[in-house]
């Protein structure tokens, strides 16, 4: 089985392809950042993989990594779309500039990637775990481009799924709470505020604490798998909780 892991150089990426190597998927990793793709591709266990470092929101760039892909491994199985960035802000102080670029990362180039690579999953039979957010499901102040980029994945989740059901590609996506991984620093957090931010939201999450990568690679994996052959059209909260608490 061969996975094109798109987000793959840290993260919920990061550990989803080792989690996929360990069940012998052949893996093709692409991300920004040359040097952290080489050093997951080098913590994978022995399975063959291919490091394709790109910017995913130039679309030459991303028909080279499907095509590149192909030529190597000859077919593809599962394709996941975890790459995605988060900044603060409010209808009061997000730019179009800040809102671009968040769709442009978040949701134009999952689009762009997935349209080259259906081709290719059609002819397997394959899936796609598409990485969203509680924030997809759930409203929350102060991140407005982010919500709305992530719930506009879930959209595309269950649109995408609906359109290839006759194909028997399955089509899902999971939608993690906090994870500690480094999207919130990137975001705009120094470490003070991270740090507070982890506190309070072990109130914020039902099961009294913050996720870790691996829990939600665990989802993605069973997604992608035959153990998930009925589901399609799927998000899969992975957040201790958090989409079923409101505020009393």
């Amino acid at each position: 089985m061969e996975i094109l892991g798109r987000g793959a150089s840290s993260g919920i990426g990061a550990a989803t392809c080792r989690l996929f190597a360990s069940q012998g998927y052949k893996l093709a990793l692409t991300g920004r950042n040359l040097d952290n793709l080489q050093s997951v591709a080098q913590s994978c266990a022995d399975v063959e993989k291919l490091v394709l470092p790109a910017d995913l929101t130039n679309e030459s760039l991303t028909d080279e990594i499907v095509e590149k892909t192909i030529k190597h491994f000859g077919r593809l199985d599962v394709l996941v779309n975890n790459a995605g960035i988060v900044a603060l802000g409010s209808i009061e102080n997000t730019n179009l500039e800040q809102y671009d670029r968040i769709m442009d990362i978040n949701v134009r180039s999952i689009y762009q990637l997935t349209h080259k690579a259906v081709p290719h999953l059609i002819k397997t039979q394959g899936s796609i775990v598409n990485v969203s957010s509680v924030n997809g499901l759930r409203s929350f102040p102060g991140v407005l481009a982010y919500c709305m980029s992530k719930s506009a994945v879930d959209q595309f989740t269950r649109c995408t799924a609906l359109e290839l059901a006759s194909k028997q590609v399955r089509v899902n996506c999971v939608n993690p709470g906090v994870i500690v991984t480094n999207i919130h620093q990137r975001g705009g957090l120094n470490d003070e505020q991270y740090e507070k931010f982890l506190e309070r939201s072990k109130t914020t999450h039902a099961l009294g604490r913050v996720g870790q990568p691996e829990e939600v690679a665990n989802a993605i994996l069973f997604l992608a798998s035959d153990k998930a052959s009925f589901i399609t059209g799927a998000a899969l909260p992975v957040d201790g909780g958090r989409h079923a608490m409101c505020p009393r």
